[in-house]
């Protein structure tokens, strides 16, 4: 619900204010899970880490405890619903109750439709899409009984369009936003608000291979009206204005970021 204040400058700094909130990020040991728990952090939430890999998530805490911010780290896999089950009440036990989720977990594998395994359609949809369903309907029981909730589906430009060699990926995506959508239309009378950030291209560890193929970045920066990569930390904004009280009516949304690519042909 919205903060009520006597002043306007209090009243704008409680719309954005996320002290003394809980938010679990999945897949945040690193990359722009890891940017976002790192902005969520700042602007006051207690942050919950998630990875599989423990010495990746272990390097994460302690960076960012080093920075000052209120953070613990929990190794689970997503797409396992056993691990799930076990690991939402532990966190909600030990760190106290989830208020916000970033369901941010994601894997990307490329290749020509017709010559990817199931096993990769697989993997890629169980990680990208089944994981938000399984660790939403975990997390969402204590947010029903309090009435109030945060859920940030990543979601993609490929939520709207395609590229060629990555037909799971898009799927996937594109499932989210649905996905989203549906979660949204059920879960709203119980004040709980569900949209997603569907992030253009950025400048990550796992696109810096394009950045770097010259004719990749041509094209990018040709397809791009602002004419350049995003830098991660312009996903910050976006993550905080939909985790807090300034996104109380707002919910079902995908919000693009994306440097307009998806306004222009």
């Amino acid at each position: 619900m919205l903060p009520h204040s006597s002043t306007t400058s209090a009243f704008l700094q409680e719309l954005f204010d996320l002290t003394g909130k809980i938010a679990l990020i999945t897949g945040s040991s690193q990359g722009l899970g890891c940017v976002l728990a790192r902005g969520l952090g700042q602007a006051g939430a207690t942050i919950v880490l998630n990875g599989r890999n423990r010495e990746k998530l272990r390097n994460a805490v302690c960076a960012l405890t080093d920075e000052g911010l209120k953070v613990h780290g929990y190794a689970f896999d997503v797409t396992n619903s056993v691990d799930i089950q076990q690991a939402i009440p532990r966190i909600e036990q030990e760190v106290g109750p989830i208020e916000i989720l970033v369901n941010n977990a994601g894997v990307q594998r490329r290749g020509q439709l017709e010559s990817i395994p199931e096993a990769t359609w697989r993997e890629v949809l169980e990680t990208n899409l089944t994981s938000a369903f399984l660790v939403s309907n975990q997390v969402i029981k204590g947010m029903i009984a309090r009435k109030s909730g945060k859920i940030i589906n990543i979601c993609s430009l490929m939520s709207e369009v395609g590229r060629r060699t990555i037909a799971p990926y898009t799927a996937s995506k594109g499932g989210l936003k649905m996905l989203t959508k549906a979660m949204a239309i059920d879960w709203g009378g119980y004040n709980i608000q569900v949209n997603g950030i569907g992030p253009g291209y950025f400048l990550t560890e796992m696109t810096r291979p394009l950045a770097e193929n010259p004719e990749f970045d041509a094209w990018l920066k040709s397809r791009t009206p602002m004419d350049r990569w995003g830098d991660p930390r312009e996903l910050v904004g976006a993550a905080v204005f939909l985790a807090s009280p300034a996104s109380s009516f707002v919910s079902g949304q995908i919000l693009y970021v994306d440097g307009g690519v998806l306004a222009t042909l």
